[in-house]
């Protein structure tokens, strides 16, 4: 009986050591891919992000064009944003209520103006993908922040 008892108190605590290291790669791995993400030029950005989106949503030539020039635009104002939120924390300055409330106000109305833009540009069809997929993309990255 104590060896019943011994073997499986052994394979328990095995279980808990394995689970423990998948996580810990999980981690690592989605760490170094964001760095090589940041690391990206924003013409290569908007190219990845396009052609994903082309696969995704099977779009056209023309729409592939369009939707290039509006992931062109956001990855060249999302760098110059992290440019300066880089230099504002090499300074050690930290941005007043006001200003974090304007920059949220900001972003929403760029997220409306976005969302306004790929309406135009996709079919109604195209256009219920790609929000079904904006909210899974959403409920994806909230769990990866748990």
């Amino acid at each position: 009986m104590k060896k019943i008892l011994l073997i499986a108190m052994a394979l328990i605590s095995l279980q808990g050591i394995a689970q423990k290291r998948q996580g810990e790669l999980r981690n690592g791995d989605r760490s170094e891919r964001s760095r090589t993400l940041r690391n990206l030029t924003p013409e290569q950005a908007a190219t990845l992000q396009s052609k994903k989106m082309a696969l995704h949503l099977d779009l056209s030539e023309a729409q592939q064009k369009e939707i290039y020039k509006l992931n062109l635009a956001n990855a060249k104002e999302r760098q110059a944003k992290m440019e300066a939120v880089k230099k504002m924390r090499e300074s050690g300055e930290k941005p007043s209520k006001e200003a974090r409330y304007d920059l949220m106000n900001e972003r929403l109305d760029k997220q409306i103006a976005q969302k306004r833009q790929m309406k135009s540009i996709l079919t109604i069809e195209q256009f219920e993908k790609f929000k079904k997929g904006s909210k899974q993309k959403k409920i994806k990255q909230r769990k990866q922040q748990k």
